[in-house]
């Protein structure tokens, strides 16, 4: 239950973040509430799932899925720069997150 709970919560962390770079770009309703709804629901969720894992896994967990999903929605939605040094990261990130989940 806890692996479900962080991994909806990094889900709504990148929601969070693309609703944060569209709330950015123009002001109004629809963006805030991905902007500030994401970032709560994702806090929300951290949170639930500290009932089952440690936080020396959740965080990193958290922290590693939503900053490598709002790097892919970047390069997918925002068309940011797709090069091989930014790839090579994200694929340090992913291979630390496996790592941690493999150490339970």
């Amino acid at each position: 239950m806890g692996w479900l709970l962080i991994f909806t919560a990094s889900i709504f962390e990148v929601v969070g973040a693309v609703g944060l770079k569209l709330y950015a770009q123009q002001k109004n309703l629809i963006r805030l509430i991905l902007y500030w709804g994401g970032f709560f629901v994702s806090f929300v969720l951290f949170y639930l799932s500290l009932h089952y894992l440690e936080l020396s896994i959740v965080y990193p967990v958290w922290v590693g899925l939503g900053t490598s999903g709002a790097v892919s929605a970047n390069m997918l939605l925002f068309n940011e720069p797709k090069n091989i040094a930014r790839l090579f990261g994200l694929g340090i990130i992913i291979i630390g997150v496996v790592g941690l989940h493999m150490t339970i």
